[in-house]
Order: structure tokens, then sequence, then C-alpha cells
């Protein structure tokens, strides 16, 4: 009878549905779970990023047990200094630096009281056998000085229609009072120790001499259009090159005109060359649109490096340029995902971060060898790493959810996959754009003191005068001295070969 019964319930179709509609109700409510439970794990990496962002560090070293992963086996030899045992502990003793012998020396001679020149014991006079010497830094505190210019006149004795008077050499900026020596000590206090100008005239007060900000402002912006013709030659090398690295960062600029007082601007910078020849120009634009570095990249057909904004890409395509990925940007991801983890606990971000790690160990290895020897290690050992992460990527990127640091993480990898793994193709391409950003830093540091530029001329010069600075410190030129050498020499250059004698990468030693 039972067996009848339930017969009849399966093949009734009012209870067919109602097990249907059941079972969609119940995949729905599993699907709402599943979500919220994606959303509660999302939050807590919001939490525990905020709270790391506040309370730890921020250093992407990696750590011993990532460094274990894959059975990689590194050892890192540095140079230790010795260790001196004291009880209970021991101690390492660092030695006192040397002091750079390029430095002028000033000798100060202590010699003994003639009465204490007599030997105690028999009244013998002591003879000189020797000396002991110490160094000390002493610091000439910045002075001012006035230059007088006198131009000498001269008138014919006899008929006293003809008068000559000696011509004084072209000033950087006319007339004004400012000789290149104080020109080049107010932009390098501004922009290579990024301090703010009503801070400079305050030290200037202290030394006697009452200038104004808007004054100074003046100067500089003039500056930067000064040196405009070192600028574009630079631009010209840089597009030269076979791989360029471009980067951009925010800058407020109050008077920009159509735009808000608050809003951004940017500062762009591109960049190439190896270490020792590093070309750098920076470059203002009101905004971040992708027409900047299509009309910035105009007549270059090599290779760019740059992170994974669209605007680059578009460059690349109008231009047929080779498209280079930042594995540096790559790397950072999956450490932020790693950090979210629970103390101690090693995880997926841990195995990708090995794996990137052992690239960047491959390039540590490459650095002193020629593009040639360079693509073929790289060929030989990255190129396996490169082929594990890629099967790894492939297996974990279903697994996670996509809005976690992780799945954030793995989806940049696979989309930038492309543009990653083409440096194996050239030695001459990096691995990554840390170049680059590196020369974003100074203006970064300037831009946390002076806070913002005035106007988009102020902008334009500040980029001008970085351009400089930076590529100046990557030819290894102290830039005070390269800029006082520019602002005196440049109002007397004429010709291309002039202004091209004035380039870092052209001026010798003795020119400063």
């Amino acid at each position: 009878m039972s067996s009848a019964v339930n017969k009849a319930s399966v093949a009734d179709p009012s209870t067919a549905d109602q097990i249907a509609a059941l079972q969609a109700q119940l995949a729905s409510q599993q699907a709402t779970l599943e979500a919220r439970e994606a959303r509660i794990h999302q939050l807590e990496e919001i939490i525990r990023t905020f709270q790391r962002k506040t309370f730890a560090g921020t250093s992407e070293q990696a750590s011993a047990d990532q460094l274990g992963l894959f059975n990689e086996a590194e050892e890192i030899a540095a140079s230790e200094p010795p260790e001196v045992a004291v009880k209970p502990h021991s101690r390492q003793r660092r030695g006192r630096p040397a002091l750079p012998p390029e430095l002028p020396r000033e000798e100060v001679i202590h010699d003994l009281p003639e009465a204490d020149k007599v030997c105690p014991h028999d009244g013998a006079v002591l003879e000189r056998i020797g000396e002991e010497t110490s160094e000390q830094l002493d610091i000439i505190p910045a002075s001012v000085k006035v230059i007088r210019h006198v131009r000498l006149k001269y008138a014919c004795p006899c008929c006293e229609g003809h008068v000559a008077t000696a011509t004084k050499p072209a000033q950087p900026l006319g007339k004004s009072m400012a000789a290149p020596g104080l020109l080049a000590y107010i932009a390098t206090a501004k922009y290579v120790d990024a301090l703010p100008l009503y801070r400079q005239i305050q030290q200037f007060a202290r030394l006697g001499v009452e200038l104004d900000r808007t004054t100074l402002a003046n100067w500089m912006i003039r500056c930067g259009k000064l040196v405009q013709p070192l600028i574009n030659r630079l631009t010209e090398q840089i597009l030269e090159a076979p791989v360029i690295g471009m980067d951009e960062t925010t800058v407020q600029v109050l008077d920009e005109p159509g735009k808000p007082a608050r809003s951004n601007s940017y500062m762009w910078v591109m960049g190439s060359g190896p270490p020792g020849q590093r070309l750098r120009v920076y470059h203002y634009e009101a905004s971040r649109a992708g027409d900047v570095p299509v009309a910035r990249l105009e007549g270059f057909s090599g290779a760019l490096m740059a992170d994974a904004y669209s605007g680059y890409g578009a460059a690349c395509r109008d231009h047929g340029i080779t498209r280079l990925g930042c594995w540096a940007h790559a790397r950072r991801k999956f450490f932020d995902a790693a950090k979210l983890q629970p103390k101690g606990k090693i995880g997926r971000p841990d195995q990708a971060l090995a794996l990137i790690g052992k690239l960047y160990r491959i390039e540590r290895e490459a650095q002193a060898l020629n593009p040639t020897e360079r693509h073929r290690l790289r060929q030989d050992k990255s190129q396996p790493v490169i082929d594990q992460l890629n099967a790894w990527l492939t297996t974990t990127l279903p697994r996670v959810a996509p809005k976690t640091k992780l799945g954030e993480a793995l989806q940049y990898l696979h989309n930038q996959w492309p543009a990653l793994v083409r440096y194996l193709d050239d030695g001459r391409y990096p691995i990554d754009n840390n170049a680059i950003e590196n020369a974003i830093r100074p203006f970064a540091i300037g831009r946390k003191n002076w806070l913002f530029s005035k106007s988009p001329a102020g902008a334009r010069a500040s980029a001008n005068l970085y351009s400089l600075i930076e590529t100046a410190k990557g030819h290894a030129i102290e830039p005070y001295a390269y800029l006082r050498h520019v602002f005196q020499e440049l109002p007397l250059a004429e010709t291309i070969d002039d202004i091209d004698a004035l380039l870092p990468g052209n001026v010798k030693g003795g020119d400063l």
C-alpha cells in the first residue's frame, strides 16, 4: 500500500514541481552564502590591510620560508664586519668611514712646548721621530657675496668722438641680480634637497639678505625656460634608445585653467640608458589622458617598459612599440596578498613570490653580462622558471575568489602575462620599471615638502630642472656644480654643438 502511495507521489506533477522549486531555492541560498563568505573574506582582507599599513612595515623582503619553496636553496653571501666578543653578548665593531680624499685638507700642527722637548732623565734635547695623525670633518657654512661688474670705458683723447665700453658676458636671466651660482644654489636646495622656497628665504635672512618667495619662484620659472634647448636634446636622445621606461605621478597645480585647485595634474617621466649613463626627462601635463603618452612617444619604435595603464597600450598600438611588463608590479601584488595571511602561514602568495624571487636572482647574475650573454642566460635559467610559474597560474587562478587580494594578483599576472615574459626575448630589455620609478621618488619627496605648484609655468619649470638634475645624478655629476656650469655657459651658446656640450653626458670634470 505504501509503495503505491510513493509511486503516486512521484508521479504527481505538483510534487515534482515542489521538489524542483526546493532544489532551486537551495541552490540560490547556497550561492548567496558563498557570495557572503567571499564578501566577508574580502572585508577581512581590507581590515587587515589597514591594520598592516598602520602598525607594520612596508618592506617587500621575502621570508626565509618563501625562499625555501620549490626546493630552492639560495645562499646569499654577505660581507659581515668582524665580531668582537664582549661578555655576556657579542657586538659588531663598525669601523669609522674614511673621509673623502678629494676634500681639501687644512693641517693644524700640535707641537710640544719648548720646555717639554728635554728628556726628564738626562736632560738631552728630544729629537723628532715621527707624528700621529687624525682627521676631523668640519664645514664652512653658506656665505653670500656681491659680484660687482665694472665695465671699463675708453675714449679717444684727440677727437673725443669715439667711446668704447667693455661688454659683460650674457647672464642667465638678463638684468636680474641673480648670479649663476645663486640660481644653482636655489634650484639644488629645492629640487635635490626638497627645501621649499619659503624656508630658503629664512636661510637667506639669517645671512643678512632679504628676498621674497615670488622673486625666487620667478627666477626658477625663468631658469626652467632657459634650459628648454637642453631638454629638447635630452628628449631626442631618449627617443633614439632601443628601450624607454615611463611612469607618472600626481601633482597639484593651483592655477591650472579650467580645473579646481584641489584636482590632480600629472608629472610624467621617461628615461633610458644603462647605469652611469641614465637620461631622464620630466614633463608636466594637466591630465593623465592616453593622448599624453601617445604624443610623448611620437617617433619612437623600440620597446616601452611601463605599468598596466591603458594609455601606454594605446601608444604602443599607434606607434608599433613593443610593450614590456613590470615584474616589480606583479611581485608587489602577491606581496600585498601574503601580508594578509595569518602569521606564520605559508600559502599561495608565497609560492608566487618564491618563483618571482628566482627570476630576480637570475637577473642579479645577469647584471654583469652583455645583452647577448644576458639573453642566453635568461633562455637557459629564466625560461624554465617562467614555465613553472605559468603552470602554477593556470592551476591556481580558477580556485581563488577574484575579489580577494590574491585573486587580484593572479588576475593581474594573467592579464599582463604576454608583456611580462617579453623581457626574455632581448637581453637589452629590463625585468621591471624600477629605474624609472626611482626617478619619480625625488619628485615625490619634494612634493611632500612644497605640496603644490602655483601655476602651470612653475610646474613646467620644475619638470625641466628635475630633468637636468636627475640626468646629472645619473652620470655621477654633482648637481650644484652642473647647474652653475649650465646657467653660466648656456646664455653664450650659439649652435647645436654648443648646447650638446652642456648635456650631462658631455660635461667633463674639468669643466665644473
